[in-house]
């Protein structure tokens, strides 16, 4: 996931959230309250999917229905049958 997109779409929809919900409650505070909300639940995501990534390079070889496979992302590989 490239950082700077995120950045993009994270700063675009915290000012949807943000107009939202000043228009819906007609509270600054209450703004800044759903919108702090929405950037804590986008980090989440972001670091729930970064975390995501590292797993699956870390574990880098899996086993699937008894064959070794090293993944590199395009095409397994089969090096040996368990």
């Amino acid at each position: 996931m490239y950082f700077p997109q995120f950045l993009v779409g994270m700063s675009a929809t915290t000012t949807v959230v943000a107009i939202w919900a000043y228009l819906e409650t007609g509270s600054v505070w209450a703004a800044l309250g759903w919108t702090i909300l929405a950037l804590v639940l986008l980090q989440v995501g972001y670091v729930g999917l970064v975390v995501r990534l590292i797993y699956k390079r870390a574990l880098g070889a899996h086993t699937t229905s008894g064959v070794l496979v090293f993944s590199n992302g395009l095409n397994p590989v089969h090096i040996l049958r368990l």
